[in-house]
């Protein structure tokens, strides 16, 4: 069996979202606590398969007051949900060298609801750290409505439209590190 786990290092990780707001200005934002594992199955790219957990609390704007905003029941409500998740159901493509475009297909829970996400992703590559660990690197990306997610909370705008744009891009930047490889019992 050629599968491998690699834990995601969170030093080394961002997942940023972006969002309008007042319809006209991009506001971005990331999450800086972060777990997950990937497990690779080298000879069927398809069966292999991702996990993340993502503290909703670590929520980062830049801007103490709308990260407190975001972490209200009107959001995320953290007090109720402390953590969102991604759980990948398959992968579509075969990434096995750099550039390759692939496609990975889960559910993603944010307060207890769950749906299906498609991110679009890219293998951008693996190499030797300088304390003998190999490293790779993907890319990703989805749009996702908040609204699916209960995420409904808004202000009508005098001049027309609303306050905190629905839709919601995603895009991660992870770099995980190969676990040495588990010897099972005889």
């Amino acid at each position: 069996m050629n599968r491998t786990t690699w834990q995601m290092d969170p030093a080394h990780t961002n997942t940023e979202f972006t969002a309008k707001h007042m319809m006209f200005t991009t506001v971005r934002g990331h999450f800086k606590d972060l777990t997950g594992t990937i497990v690779v199955d080298e000879a069927h790219p398809d069966r292999s398969s991702v996990e993340v957990e993502i503290g909703a609390a670590s929520i980062d704007t830049g801007v103490e007051d709308r990260d407190n905003h975001l972490r209200s029941a009107d959001f995320l409500d953290v007090g109720n949900y402390p953590k969102l998740a991604f759980k990948s159901k398959r992968v579509e493509g075969s990434p096995t060298e750099a550039g390759s475009r692939f496609k990975v297909v889960g559910d993603l829970t944010i307060r207890g609801t769950t749906r299906e996400v498609t991110l679009d992703a890219v293998y951008e590559g693996r190499g030797l750290d300088p304390w003998g660990g190999e490293r790779a690197g993907f890319s990703a990306s989805a749009s996702i409505d908040r609204r699916d997610w209960g995420l409904t909370w808004n202000k009508a705008l005098e001049t027309g439209g609303i306050l905190v744009g629905n839709d919601v891009k995603i895009a991660l930047d992870v770099q995980a590190v190969k676990q040495a490889a588990k010897r099972e019992a005889a």
